[in-house]
């Protein structure tokens, strides 16, 4: 059975991408982005490779690459093809899996499946990447409300940018979830400095 964690986030764009690279390079995992949409900077499995330092062979292929920066089904159409489920099975890897998800948790994959599907298929824990930044408490209490009600175990919520300490408590007491961590914006984002603030801001066995 495969060892992993689902790495997922709050809506589009909070910095889930960068947290899961940090988290990989802290745990040496394998990563896979299975659903990739958007190719113009070489997606999010190149980037997280740099960020993590990890060797090639721990950054496993994705099962679609798709062109267009939108939503998987919009984007699959756009190529005439349709994201089957069937070919996204949990890949058999030696060691801890960390496994990207593509935007938030109803995004579809089709026009029947959301992402939330998904993850309700693989059963692995999630961690729900959110910024701290207005609006957020809606986000993530509805993702963790989501969540729960498809039963997905959820390990806990990182997060992402200034600290805004009310607003953490609030969400983490209001959706009764563990507070992992928080990464910080940084100024440049370079391997040596990811890998620092990851150490700063959480505890790597809380992930093992």
């Amino acid at each position: 059975m495969t060892q992993g964690l689902i790495v997922t986030g709050t809506d589009t764009g909070v910095g889930k991408t960068v947290f899961a690279a940090a988290l990989a390079g802290a745990l040496q995992a394998t990563y896979w982005k299975p659903i990739q949409c958007g190719l113009a900077d070489g997606g999010d499995s190149t980037r997280v490779q740099e960020l993590a330092g990890l060797a090639p062979d721990r950054i496993l292929p994705e099962a679609y690459r798709l062109a267009m920066p939108a939503s998987p089904h919009r984007a699959a159409e756009a190529e005439e093809i349709e994201i089957s489920l069937s070919r996204l099975g949990l890949p058999e890897v030696s060691g801890p899996l960390v496994v990207e998800g593509a935007g938030g948790l109803m995004v579809p994959l089709n026009r029947q499946a959301l992402m939330i599907d998904l993850f309700a298929w693989w059963r692995l824990p999630v961690v729900l990447v959110a910024r701290t930044a207005l609006g957020t408490i809606n986000h993530s209490l509805l993702s963790i409300e989501a969540l729960n009600g498809r039963n997905i175990p959820i390990l806990g919520i990182a997060f992402v940018g200034e600290e805004i300490a009310d607003t953490e408590r609030t969400i983490t007491e209001m959706g009764n979830v563990r507070r992992l961590g928080r990464l910080p914006l940084l100024d440049t984002l370079t391997p040596a400095k990811l890998a620092a603030a990851f150490a700063a801001g959480f505890r790597v066995e809380d992930f093992r």
